[in-house]
This record gives C-alpha cells, sequence and structure tokens, in this order.
C-alpha cells in the first residue's frame, strides 16, 4: 500500500495556500500565482505546457510522479459553484491534464465520470472526504496517492490524519489575505515532524512527516 502525500503544494510566508478572491480569471486568488515562482522556471513545469528547457528541480519532479491516484477539491476543478449546469466544464488544463491517472474530485453534486486524454478520468465523489481516499486508494493499487488541494481540502486530510508526508514550497511572499492552511490545526499533535528543509532563492523546501 502506497502513501497519501501533499507535494508541491506552495504557500506563502504568512501561511496562505491561495490569495482572495479566487475566479476564473484568477484562479488562485489575487496575487496566488506569485506562490508558484519557484515552479514556473522549472523542467517539470514547462514540459506540463508543452515546451522545452527549464532548471532542474527534484521537488517539482516529485510533485507529478510516482502516483497512481489523485484527490482534488472542487474549487481546483474549476470555478463553477453549486449544481452543474452543463457537461461543458472539464477542467483548466485542456484535453490533456496533467495527472495521467483517475483522479478524484471531491463535489456536493453528482456527474458522469469523464475520461481524457493522457490517462486521465476524473471521477465526482459526493460521499466525503474518506469515500475519496478509499476510492482513490483502490484505484492507486500499491502507489502514492497525492491530495493535491486546493487549502480546504488539504486541511481536512491534515486534519483526518490521513496524510503520511507533506512537501511546502514556502515562498518568500506575504499575501496578508486568503486562504490560510494551517490555522487552527496542530501539527505536532497530529503527530507531525518537519524532516527535510531546503532553502532556494524562490522558495524553502519543507517535508513534514508522521
Amino acid at each position: 500500500m502506497g502513501k497519501v502525500c501533499v507535494r508541491g503544494f506552495a504557500v506563502s510566508a504568512d501561511g496562505f495556500g491561495a490569495g482572495p478572491d479566487q475566479s476564473l480569471e484568477h484562479p488562485l486568488g489575487k496575487g496566488g500565482p506569485e506562490l508558484m515562482r519557484w515552479f514556473f522556471p522549472t523542467r517539470a513545469f514547462r514540459s506540463m505546457i508543452g515546451q522545452e528547457g527549464g532548471t532542474d528541480d527534484r521537488f517539482a519532479e516529485a510533485g507529478m510522479k510516482g502516483f497512481g491516484a489523485f484527490i482534488l477539491g472542487r474549487n481546483m476543478f474549476g470555478p463553477i459553484r453549486g449544481e452543474w449546469p452543463d457537461d461543458a466544464w472539464k477542467g483548466w488544463w485542456g484535453d490533456n491534464p496533467p495527472y495521467h491517472a483517475p483522479t478524484f474530485i471531491l463535489t456536493h453534486h453528482a456527474r458522469a465520470p469523464i475520461e481524457m486524454e493522457g490517462g486521465t478520468t476524473f471521477h465526482f465523489v459526493t460521499g466525503g472526504i474518506e469515500a475519496a481516499l478509499a476510492q482513490a486508494k483502490a484505484a492507486a493499487g500499491d502507489l502514492d496517492v497525492k491530495v493535491g488541494g486546493g487549502v480546504s481540502t488539504v486541511r481536512q486530510y491534515l486534519l483526518a490524519g490521513a496524510i503520511d508526508e507533506m512537501h511546502l514550497a514556502v515562498s518568500p511572499i506575504v499575501l496578508g489575505r486568503g486562504e490560510h492552511l494551517f490555522a487552527g490545526i496542530d501539527l505536532p499533535s497530529l503527530g507531525y515532524r518537519v524532516t527535510e528543509t531546503v532553502p532556494t532563492e524562490l522558495a524553502t523546501h519543507i517535508v513534514l512527516t508522521r
């Protein structure tokens, strides 16, 4: 059985994983793209958008590799709220999303699975975080499951004690407002400790394990 991981999750120096006022125009909230400045120059990101070159970064490379399934909150899938108006929206990523594995979307509104190019199938789970995790583990087999976000989804799985390992990229910016990752969460009492710290110019990489 693989692990349940968070990897490549960017937060600001003041602990926000997304800026305020998320929308179609600002999927990470206002100021949110600044969190990802460490990731954009990397070879891993550039290959995701069909470009060559880029810098080598082991944290960026590990962010999408070795996973047998993914779990995403509905906000990570798109900006639509409430009932699905139709089947037109199929995610932020075009016809070939970067997941290439079964991907389980937490939602309160049922929708048929969507098969995309490259091996990604989006499954919409209305039974809560435990149901999504059970389905993801079954799909992943011996491989790891990645909880991809957003902030609310990561918080729920942290509080449930379901995350085995978490890699954070702490960006040297402050947002002041938005979605705070750790507000009200006592990580030591949940069994988490820092096991690796790697400072770089654009982010300080911190790995937490339990």
